[in-house]
């Protein structure tokens, strides 16, 4: 591809990024003209401009068309799966890609860096961007940490092949690079359920953390959080971000015909099931309101469904709530400590009573002593809902 096509090709990608509102700033259009994309992808890989669960594979050498399309459109590209034991195009849970652009570009105009910043990547991935960063503050002035050393090591190379040079790491992202620190930005390429706070104690006053928050609840949001002097983080949720688990932090999905059914409960709701799921902006109250749950809504047949709930851990509390088309009430059963219906129905309903408030009035505190979700102050934290209350 000869350079002029190169170049109106990223112009393309970078206009429609523009009118999405993910490309504000000159300086990260710049940075996409010297660090192109097409230099972090494998030549085989899968596209995934609908999620992870959707897509194609591109392979360069069977048809470079679509792989060149692929690259300089706004999908993600898989370019591995379970921690490298699978290929991309066979079943199984993406562990590193190369991030959708869009969404680059939004987390980077968010980050806002300055110049000479200091900057702690994790979560390498491909490389990109850290070449980003790197044109953007000075390779000198990048440290990106990677988990996988294999992921790690490709990333180097790609780096090398496109005249950038941040520092990489090895090592656990959730620690930090003390060595390296302080820095005054971070920039988090994974989904955190819990935030470690080593983050924050090595970003000076002043600083931003940028992290893809991942609760367990619903997609996921960007939370953007500034560093202040007494050692603590705030910041709010600018918009959503759904990014794979920090491996540190992963929860496996409990089968669900393998939940305990010893001291189930049954009774019945006048709630549909069906409304914990259909208002997105609940899904940040809830996480908070209902913590350490997932959910999972099956479909039957006839407009059937069942929304689960279900607690982290082997031995964790377990509901579900089965919506019949043409039923007034509706069958719920629960099981364990905790009863997660009851929570979740108390916590929607208190969601609704406060008049519905919008994950863009939630903000986010992170102390040594763990992280609130609060609305509109961070006096008015999110309480967590109790069962049967």
């Amino acid at each position: 591809m000869s350079p002029d096509d190169l170049g109106s090709r990223i112009d393309r990608l970078c206009d429609r990024l523009t009118a999405d509102g993910d490309l504000l700033d000159p300086a990260w259009r710049a940075a996409f003209h010297a660090a192109p994309r097409h230099l972090f992808v494998p030549e085989r890989a899968w596209a995934a401009p609908n999620g992870p669960d959707q897509g194609f594979l591109i392979d360069r050498a069977v048809d470079p068309g679509t792989w060149w399309d692929a690259v300089y459109s706004d999908a993600a590209i898989i370019t591995q799966r379970a921690d490298g034991t699978a290929d991309v195009a066979e079943f199984g849970e993406p562990s590193s890609s190369c991030s959708a652009p869009g969404t680059v570009a939004e987390f980077l105009s968010h980050l806002s860096p300055e110049d000479h910043n200091r900057v702690l990547e994790v979560g390498t991935g491909t490389g990109w961007t850290a070449a980003l960063l790197s044109y953007r503050v000075g390779a000198g002035n990048v440290a990106s940490i990677d988990i996988d050393p294999t992921v790690s090591e490709i990333a180097a190379k790609n780096l090398s092949g496109s005249g950038h040079a941040p520092r990489l790491f090895v090592g656990d992202g959730t620690l930090g690079l003390p060595e390296a620190a302080p820095f005054d930005r971070v920039h988090v390429a994974a989904g955190v359920t819990d935030i470690p706070y080593t983050w924050v104690e090595q970003t000076r006053p002043g600083g931003v953390i940028v992290l893809p928050f991942a609760p367990g609840w619903g997609f996921g949001w960007l939370a953007r959080l500034h560093v202040l002097g007494d050692g603590t983080a705030v910041g709010a949720f600018p918009g959503f971000a759904g990014y794979m688990p920090l491996r540190g932090q992963r929860v496996p999905w409990r089968s669900l015909s393998d939940l305990p059914a010893e001291g189930l409960a049954e009774s019945v709701t006048r709630l549909d099931p069906r409304r914990l799921r259909a208002d997105a902006v609940a899904d940040l109250f809830l996480a908070a309101a209902v913590p350490g749950v997932r959910t999972h809504l099956s479909y039957g047949e006839a407009d059937a469904c069942t929304l689960w709930l279900v607690e982290s851990g082997d031995d964790g509390a377990w509901a579900s709530a089965d919506h019949v088309p043409g039923q007034e009430e509706f069958l719920v059963r629960q099981q364990g400590a905790r009863r997660l219906w009851d929570e979740a129905e108390q916590a929607y309903l208190r969601w609704l009573g406060m008049g519905r408030p919008a994950y863009d009035r939630l903000g986010l505190t992170v102390t040594p002593e763990g992280r609130r979700v609060w609305i509109d102050r961070p006096e008015h934290v999110v309480t967590p809902a109790t069962s049967g209350g």
